[in-house]
């Protein structure tokens, strides 16, 4: 039987270069991304959110970008949710995307600020119908009695709302400033390739190489 210790895999399917990469980190993400898409890469938007709340205790969790742009990464969620709370007292989060079958990571860490109630209002439109009575039937990271408790919220506003529920007011949209971003290629021996971009004070990007 194979131990946990015994677990591991040889990477080999490409490599990165720091004279070859974008010099911008958006645009590099932005053509990994597409790469990801093209190898048809499960849930290739979804990415790991790391909070740290008033003690200095982490949490982390799988969320879905929904936009990625010069200005940063965005999600949306519930500004009342443990996550929201840790926003609230520390605006600084960090972000990982994963695609295993490309042997790839990426490591983005930044300063979080809301998006604009239009942003907010105009992708909550374009959500399928549950989901949206979903925002309103679920109070995120909230303890219930049970499933039953959710059901009969989700009935409830399904009632009162019908097809056209607005956005929740404790519902929106957070992005992600990124101040660093590292692009991670799997190599063979663990000497994996580590490119890192740190933005400077004028804006401008800096790229270095980190040892694996």
């Amino acid at each position: 039987m194979i131990t946990l210790a015994e677990l591991r895999n040889e990477y080999a399917r490409g490599s990165l270069d720091e004279h070859d990469v974008e010099p911008d980190p958006i645009r590099q993400f932005q053509l990994w991304f597409q790469q990801a898409l093209d190898a048809q890469v499960p849930e290739p938007n979804a990415m790991t959110l790391a909070t740290v709340d008033e003690q200095g205790q982490p949490s982390a969790r799988i969320v879905l970008v929904k936009g990625a742009d010069e200005r940063g990464f965005v999600f949306f969620t519930n500004y009342e949710s443990r996550k929201g709370h840790d926003l609230a007292i520390n605006p600084r989060a960090s972000l990982l995307f994963y695609w295993i079958e490309l042997e790839r990571q990426v490591r983005i860490e930044g300063t979080i600020e809301k998006t604009s109630a239009q942003e907010s209002d105009a992708y909550f439109a374009s959500r399928p119908l549950g989901s949206r009575i979903g925002a309103w039937a679920s109070e995120q990271s909230r303890e219930i009695a049970g499933r039953t408790v959710l059901e009969e919220r989700e009935q409830a506003f399904a009632e009162r709302f019908g097809d056209n529920p607005p956005r929740p007011p404790q519902w929106g949209g957070y992005r992600v400033v990124p101040a660093r971003m590292e692009f991670w290629q799997g190599r063979p021996s663990r000497l994996h390739d580590r490119i890192v971009y740190t933005r400077n004070a004028d804006a401008s990007w800096q790229i270095s190489r980190l040892s694996p």
